[in-house]
């Protein structure tokens, strides 16, 4: 029995280690991050977040060209130095795998760094939403235990009939 538990505390490591890294590529290279959201509030100082999103500024932000040496869509016009600056704000002048250590780093330290969308520290959103989601995953519980166990019970007396 001890062995089991030390495969299954060993097995851990690269399954956290495996999802960390899934979760960091799907974030990393998914459109829309930190670097583009500065550029299109620049752009666009007036639009809030539906226009942003559903395209109903009637601006011209999807038809814009890319500009030569940005891979931001909404780049065109803005100082290249500019950006790079951003990019080197956000981290995003570094390699991935630099970018990837370091987030290990500062999760093993639990730096979650700041939210872009509500400039405030990750930790203390999730401080604050805590409680919430203990209060629902208790309720939960409690629900799963009190249908459950009637009908285990249920299913164990008539063993063997229609109900089973």
């Amino acid at each position: 029995m001890l062995n089991y538990i030390a495969r299954r505390l060993a097995l851990m490591v690269p399954t956290l280690f495996g999802i960390l890294l899934i979760s960091f590529v799907i974030v990393q290279f998914a459109p829309g991050g930190p670097v583009e959201r500065i550029i299109s509030q620049l752009n666009n100082p007036n639009s809030g977040a539906a226009e942003r999103v559903g395209g109903g500024s009637g601006g011209d932000a999807g038809a814009q060209a890319m500009d030569s040496g940005s891979a931001y869509r909404g780049a065109q016009g803005l100082d290249p130095a500019f950006i790079k600056e951003l990019e080197k704000q956000f981290g995003f002048d570094k390699p991935a795998h630099e970018r990837f250590l370091k987030m290990l780093k500062d999760y093993a330290t639990f730096d979650f760094g700041r939210s872009y969308f509500r400039d405030a520290p990750v930790l203390q959103l999730i401080k604050e939403k805590l409680p919430v989601s203990i209060t629902l995953g208790l309720w939960m519980t409690l629900l799963s235990y009190a249908i459950s166990i009637p009908l285990g019970i249920r299913k164990a007396v008539k063993d063997g009939s229609r109900f089973d």
